[in-house]
């Protein structure tokens, strides 16, 4: 009975996870439990703790309502290993290109929650680099590809992202509330780049653009990372590289359906 009870869960699971793939979910930016209801065919009751199973293994997350599902980036990183998606496909020689440009480490980064997310990331040839966190995440409040990521952010839905973040523990110049967040994330949208410096760490400095799809969804960002000594005395060389690279990626993801 207990296998039994187990199977039917996982039988549920797998058709929720198949539904929040489907058209209708990615079009609409997520499903509402109630849709589950009706497309998987189970009770609201059952429904609701499958995505809270799910959510828990980060395999799925509430948008910025915080009433639709979607499926999270992290379990497109699981399917990424098996067979490469057009966006990291797409955005590897993009990273390559950028640390041949500038010299630093490149990352492709995907919004997780209230983290982020690195798909991808290229290294550096000098000895001292930021770090490597493929697979890894950081806080999207005090790192340049976070705030990238929440270009299309307002307010309110900022406040769901971000209503229990700890705005403590970072580098000297992280924003200390989410109205100051807000703040830096509006100036850096007008710029179209957000550029960080001693936020998530002391001597840290960042540059990220945002890339969009044939729909124009904000999906992911391109970010350059390396020493203030070094980044730092120049950032608009890596703000241009960036933004060019992220354009790019974003042509050729409005290119294919």
């Amino acid at each position: 009975m207990v296998s039994e009870t187990r199977e039917t869960s996982l039988r549920r699971g797998v058709a929720i996870l198949e539904a929040l793939a489907s058209d209708a979910a990615v079009r609409n930016g997520g499903l509402r439990v109630t849709d589950l209801v009706e497309l998987v065919g189970r009770e609201k009751s059952q429904i609701s703790r499958s995505l809270r199973t799910l959510a828990e293994l980060g395999l799925v997350e509430r948008d910025g309502d915080g009433f639709r599902h979607r499926l999270s980036w992290r379990f497109y990183l699981l399917g990424a290993h098996g067979g490469r998606a057009r966006l990291v496909e797409r955005a590897s020689p993009l990273l390559r290109r950028l640390v041949d440009q500038l010299g630093e480490r490149a990352h492709l980064s995907v919004l997780s929650g209230d983290q982020v997310l690195t798909l991808l990331s290229e290294s550096s040839p000098h000895s001292v680099q930021a770090a490597g966190w493929s697979g890894r995440t950081v806080p999207c409040w005090c790192t340049a590809s976070g705030r990238a990521l929440l270009f299309d952010h307002d307010s309110d839905s900022l406040a769901v992202v971000c209503g229990h973040t700890d705005f403590t523990g970072r580098g000297p110049n992280a924003p200390r509330s989410a109205a100051d967040l807000y703040e830096r994330i509006r100036q850096a949208r007008e710029r179209g780049v957000a550029v960080v410096s001693n936020e998530f760490e002391e001597g840290l400095v960042a540059v990220a653009a945002p890339v969009r799809d044939v729909d124009r969804r904000l999906v992911a960002v391109l970010n350059v990372s390396g020493p203030t000594f070094r980044l730092g005395r120049d950032t608009d060389a890596a703000t241009e590289a960036v933004i060019d690279a992220a354009n790019h990626l974003t042509r050729a993801l409005s290119a294919q359906r």
